[in-house]
């Protein structure tokens, strides 16, 4: 039966790693990895497992404590190799990859902490950071452990708006009183 798809065989699979790893600005695990190349229906789980240790005995990839990242010579190669994955996997691999340094972007900016406080309620500590540093802190009690998660959840999902609708709030000028005459007339 004839195999349809981009890849054929392991050496499709590493190439397609290769594409993925050289876009990816974080580490990741083996999981992350294969969800990332999952844009071929011939790819399997399996390959993936197969190809990293492959990958990493040969150079093209290394193996921190955070997870894999490409070596130089990895990204040499995948400069070389980009060109022969399919264009409809190779899109779509690159917006996969765009979405994951999105995300991860944005959860290194936004940090959460629960603190359990003497008087048995629960302190949720959210905080938004930028690249030049923190940008705002908020602590909130809560009455319950629960509650703490669920404030911290709510922030992970809204911190920008949050802090986009508390500069809008403290910057915000107040209309000037109107001001009575003396008569008790309206002024005009």
């Amino acid at each position: 039966m004839e195999r349809h798809g981009f890849i054929h065989d392991i050496m499709d699979v590493k190439v397609l790693i290769l594409y993925v790893m050289n876009r990816v600005i974080y580490p990741v695990d083996a999981q992350k990895i294969y969800e990332l190349c999952l844009q071929d229906d011939c790819l399997s789980y399996f390959d993936v497992l197969q190809a990293i240790p492959q990958m990493v005995d040969s150079g093209h990839l290394a193996q921190t404590e955070e997870g894999y990242v490409i070596t130089e010579k990895g990204k040499e190669d995948a400069a070389l190799t980009e060109d022969s994955v399919a264009f409809p996997v190779a899109q779509r691999a690159a917006r996969a990859v765009e979405r994951f340094n999105r995300e991860m972007r944005r959860s290194a900016l936004v940090r959460t902490e629960i603190l359990e406080q003497s008087n048995g309620d629960y302190l949720a500590v959210m905080s938004l950071d930028d690249e030049l540093g923190r940008l705002m802190t908020l602590e909130l009690t809560a009455t319950s452990s629960r509650q703490a998660m669920a404030l911290n959840k709510a922030f992970e999902a809204k911190a920008d708006k949050i802090f986009q609708l508390v500069i809008g709030q403290l910057t915000a000028r107040e209309p000037a009183p109107e001001t009575a005459a003396p008569d008790g007339g309206s002024g005009k």
